[in-house]
């Protein structure tokens, strides 16, 4: 495999039922995505999109098949090891929000961090440093409701990317956006892809086509049609992924998922 090379599926299939009931949500797909690439899926509803999107995500597994993340095969590893590559390497964005309602949403936008073992103070300090790249450092603790949404996506994507993902994963993010928010949302998205985050999102709007280097038409769990609007020598430098932090904002987690206990040192008082 290429070291440009981010994302290898061979022969993925996802398969519901059995006998009569059995259908394809994916068929003997495959594709390669070069690291970035802002590729943009599309075709009709129940084509597979938002299946694909699930499984490149680390949410689902596919029946069958194949799917390397960075040379590494992830389609057998253990949950537990694909929720540790989801934290570090995957941002997601919804075309719902996906934001808990009753919290402020700078602790929406830290959520992410808990899973790579970040104190809450340097939660928070990331999450402020994220709002602010979207101009929502004076609503760090509204609520969701009181935002309009496109506000809402705003905050979603700073969700996504508070973690330095390499991978940003959108589904319709979009969907439920008035124009003017859209085009807000999409050069978010374009500066996001700009600085070498490797972004894949399903839509069913062609306009948005336009912010793409590559577009993917689905048909009956399969590629359609697939054409590069811009040359693999012409996308922007990606970034790398930093696994390990700095002592003062990374927590090692232990077997269970939680903080290792430390062992105190008595002190000694002078006589």
């Amino acid at each position: 495999m290429s070291e440009n090379v981010l994302i290898e599926l061979k022969g993925l299939t996802k398969r519901y039922g059995y006998g009569d009931t059995e259908s394809f949500a994916l068929k003997d797909f495959n594709l390669s995505v070069k690291r970035g690439e802002f590729i943009m899926i599309m075709g009709p509803s129940g084509c597979g999109k938002t299946t694909l999107l699930d499984i490149i995500g680390l949410i689902d597994r596919a029946t069958n098949g194949e799917y390397y993340l960075n040379g590494e095969n992830v389609a057998g590893i253990s949950s537990r090891r694909q929720a540790k590559l989801r934290a570090k390497k995957i941002g997601f964005i919804f075309q719902n929000f996906n934001l808990i309602d009753d919290l402020p949403i700078i602790e929406n936008v830290s959520l992410p961090l808990v899973y790579s073992g970040y104190t809450k103070t340097s939660r928070l300090k990331k999450a402020s440093t994220a709002l602010k790249r979207f101009h929502l450092e004076e609503r760090e603790y509204y609520l969701p409701y009181q935002l309009s949404g496109g506000q809402q996506q705003r905050v979603a994507i700073a969700r996504a990317i508070v973690s330095d993902p390499e991978i940003i994963l959108a589904d319709e993010p979009t969907g439920n956006l008035d124009s003017r928010s859209s085009h807000i949302v999409m050069e978010e998205l374009k500066t996001i892809h700009e600085e070498g985050n490797t972004i894949i999102m399903v839509t069913h709007n062609p306009a948005l086509t336009v912010y793409a280097t590559r577009v993917i038409n689905m048909l009956d769990g399969q590629i359609d049609t697939d054409i590069k609007t811009v040359a693999d020598a012409n996308l922007p430098q990606p970034i790398s992924v930093k696994i390990k932090k700095k002592k003062d904002e990374f927590i090692s987690l232990n077997d269970n998922g939680e903080k290792p206990s430390k062992k105190r040192k008595k002190s000694r008082r002078k006589k």
